[in-house]
């Protein structure tokens, strides 16, 4: 058993409370300070949908998942895989399924029973969680300073701290991004935090913004620069949402910072080439609108008619082969990414490079960081809560091996 020490882990979402579980079994004494009422709001609200936790893919595509970020974080993601993440749940009660897109779900979809099952096992390893209690950085004598619910300031000591307050995105669960000037004080590199897999505006016009709102688009593939991704999206009033959006969200972040607007296109039907897709309209039209023929022949579903008719100014070729090539890239403008109010993770955070392998912080001997507050991204698909809980169990170990050393 290593000796007890006082741990401070300010932030209650998956990295803090893994991190907590590791630290705790390994017998030092924890406490987790939240400035929340509850803990994990954001990973509840992410089970609403069915809580995607990680994903099934080959490792080696899995890894790739994290663009620039690989090389740092690749450590950590040997150490907790996603094997590690279903054999976690699964001793929590939960036992977890691939869905048919390959990402892994707890059988009950819900994120709830899996909380309420590690909050009772943290309880029981005799973790502390302090609510209401947001972080105001250190004091004079290097004590960690709190704000209280009652406004008064509070003082306690660590022997070591895992900063775990998340990135900036739906800041009305707990992540506001806060703690940047804190760390910036400090001589920090923080990275400006910005919206990851979020949604794009798009300057419909009235008429398909009012008929569109809330459609699917199924089986399509959007493409910037270059590169192209399929999934699915959802028309909203103010342009598109959805996985096949948000995995193009570091090209879309930089067009727009480049140019003041992004050029994206969408394939409607990505499962047949443009020749194959020409052959099918050079039937002919006969007494059919064109939408009906778009319908029959193009297999269309409504809203990809409206598409193409918004796309171009509601005048559509009928040739065949122009048809076709529409139908495989249709332009549209990207004007901005939603905010990070709706965004659902936010890029940026701290520089990686001012982390040591342990994820301990270079500047603040006794300090170690994980999750979301790193500058790192990844799409959705499970990638997200995957790495934070990794960068959690990684700053755990990192925490131990600098007190071992002390």
């Amino acid at each position: 058993m290593a000796d007890r020490n006082d741990i401070a882990i300010i932030g209650a979402g998956p990295a803090g409370l893994i991190a907590a579980e590791i630290l705790a079994t390994a017998g030092h004494r924890v406490a987790i300070h939240d400035r929340m009422p509850s803990p994990a709001r954001k990973f509840l609200m992410a089970g609403r949908g069915g809580l995607n936790l990680t994903h099934s893919e080959d490792f080696e595509r899995f890894l790739s998942r994290y663009g620039p970020a690989r090389a740092f974080l690749e450590p950590a993601l040997h150490a907790f895989t996603p094997g590690d993440l279903k054999a976690w749940a699964e001793g929590l009660g939960e036992a977890t399924f691939v869905g048919s897109s390959g990402r892994v779900f707890p059988q009950s979809f819900k994120a709830s029973p899996l909380l309420r099952a590690w909050l009772a096992r943290l309880t029981g390893l005799g973790v502390v969680l302090h609510a209401r209690q947001c972080w105001t950085g250190w004091d004079a004598d290097g004590r960690l300073t709190f704000r209280g619910a009652d406004g008064g300031l509070l003082h306690r000591h660590a022997d070591a701290t895992l900063l775990a307050l998340g990135g900036a995105s739906w800041p009305r669960l707990g992540a506001d991004g806060g703690w940047v000037p804190l760390l910036r004080d400090r001589g920090i590199t923080v990275n400006d935090l910005v919206p990851a897999n979020s949604g794009v505006e798009i300057a419909w016009s009235p008429v398909f913004a009012e008929r569109s709102a809330g459609e699917p688009l199924k089986r399509i593939t959007a493409a910037i620069v270059g590169t192209s991704r399929r999934g699915e999206a959802i028309v909203t009033a103010q342009g598109l949402e959805g996985g096949v959006i948000y995995a193009l969200a570091p090209l879309i972040r930089e067009a727009i910072a480049a140019a003041g607007h992004a050029e994206i296109s969408l394939d409607l039907r990505p499962d047949l080439d443009e020749t194959a897709l020409a052959a099918l309209l050079g039937r002919p039209l006969g007494s059919q609108s064109l939408s009906t023929y778009l319908r029959k022949a193009a297999k269309l579903a409504p809203v990809a008619i409206g598409l193409l008719r918004e796309a171009t100014g509601n005048a559509l070729p009928r040739e065949a082969g122009a048809l076709a090539a529409l139908i495989k890239h249709v332009p549209l403008t990207v004007t901005r990414q939603r905010g990070l109010e709706r965004a659902i993770s936010s890029a940026g955070g701290i520089a990686l490079d001012e982390l040591d392998a342990g994820y301990g912080l270079r500047k603040c001997p006794g300090v170690f960081a994980a999750g979301e507050m790193l500058d790192w991204e990844a799409p959705t698909g499970g990638y997200l809560l995957q790495a934070c809980f990794a960068t959690g169990v990684a700053a755990a170990k990192g925490i131990e091996a600098w007190l071992n050393a002390q």
